[in-house]
């Protein structure tokens, strides 16, 4: 029985004296172009440049060539695994009423040798056995990405920005530290708003003061330090704001929704909001598969055992839940999660709590998921009340 929004195989019937079947092994300077031709026996291999319209009129070209073969052309399909262009060129082609679909790379089977051969040549003779096994029906050969829209794709932009942004803030705030450290200077506080106006005072355990090109280098460190302030302070202020101004859009509520949960900041649920409850996800399996919380077990014989999390899924999603567990714990207490992990714990080991945070991370991704979704609060957790 087909399963809803299952990308795992197709589920239109393929007819494939109907049907060009082409896929793209992409690069930075060249795209390769392979196809497969009802009424040709060889199979087109394409070299050029990353273009588009060029892509199009090839794929045209095909179509006119297995039609003066004699084959009656009904659909054409394409694929290419997801990767640094992203889905803009699957969108593209769907506009100009051809059937594009994204692959993902880890979904393809590749040859378990220790030193394969592999070129865009090869690499395409592989996409093309995965994706018409894919196209047939069959399971397991390869995986299909959901393509989302161009405003899907912005909407978690500003997220993903301010994730950078903090990182590039705690390594300048490191760098600081560091070439303080380096002098015999500590204690001192970057992140303060007058830290920059402190650094003349300094001075070494030897009561001299801050060498020049080192003071230079600091109050370079502390100007940029600023500018990446002022761009978090920006994207939190525009996120306020967006918020404000469309309460009652799906996004937002669910956002105010999730940011209602005591223990959960603004910036997690934007980000859980964004990243994977916007998503059309099938069921609870599917959305552990997603965030990467499901494990990975390795059994042969009479061997058995767990090698930890798969971790195949959204890291910014995985990350954030493992850190929402911790703190549903402190925030949490009478929840029957929080009851759930004490009883299963109650020995005390660290690798046993280590172990069932993971659980405990994937149980609050689905309680939280049917929350926002369905309404339902899970038993014991307690909500802010509404503004």
């Amino acid at each position: 029985m087909a399963k809803q929004n299952d990308l795992s195989r197709c589920l239109v019937t393929l007819e494939q004296d109907a049907t060009v079947i082409a896929v793209i092994e992409m690069g930075q300077s060249s795209w390769l172009v392979a196809g497969i031709v009802p009424g040709l026996e060889r199979s087109p291999l394409k070299k050029l440049s990353p273009d588009q319209d060029a892509l199009l009129q090839i794929l045209h070209r095909w179509r006119k060539e297995a039609v003066r073969a004699g084959r009656a052309i009904k659909r054409i399909v394409v694929a290419y695994e997801a990767g640094r262009d992203g889905f803009w060129l699957a969108r593209w082609l769907r506009a100009r009423e051809i059937e594009a679909h994204v692959i993902h790379p880890s979904s393809v089977p590749v040859s378990r040798e220790h030193r394969r051969a592999k070129t865009d040549r090869l690499d395409t003779e592989l996409l093309k056995r995965a994706f018409l096994g894919w196209l047939r029906g069959e399971p397991k050969h390869c995986s299909m990405a959901s393509i989302p829209s161009l405003a899907d794709e912005d909407a978690k932009r500003p997220g993903r920005e301010r994730q950078s942004l903090v990182g590039e803030r705690t390594r300048i705030i490191n760098r600081l530290k560091a070439n303080l450290a380096r002098l015999g200077i500590r204690g001192f506080r970057a992140n303060l708003a007058q830290a920059s106006g402190r650094l003349e005072a300094l001075r070494t355990p030897e009561g001299a003061a801050i060498p020049t090109n080192t003071m230079a280098e600091l109050h370079r460190d502390m100007d940029h330090l600023r500018f990446v302030k002022q761009q978090i302070k920006e994207i939190e202020t525009t996120r306020a704001k967006r918020l404000a101004e469309a309460p009652d859009e799906q996004r937002p509520a669910m956002v105010r929704l999730l940011a209602r949960v005591v223990g959960v900041g603004i910036e997690t649920a934007d980000m859980l909001v964004q990243e994977v409850f916007s998503r059309n996800i099938r069921d609870r399996k599917a959305l552990a598969r997603y965030a990467g919380l499901t494990g990975a077990p390795d059994e042969s014989g009479k061997k058995r055992r767990e090698r930890g999390l798969a971790k195949a899924g959204n890291a910014r999603v995985r990350r954030g839940m493992i850190e929402l567990a911790w703190g549903h714990l402190v925030h949490q207490k009478a929840s029957a999660l929080t009851a759930w992990y004490r009883k299963r714990t109650s020995d005390a080991r660290g690798a046993t709590r280590k172990t069932m945070i993971v659980a405990l991370a994937r149980k609050l991704l689905i309680a939280l998921w049917r929350l926002v979704t369905t309404g339902e609060t899970p038993a014991g957790l307690t909500l802010r009340p509404a503004a």
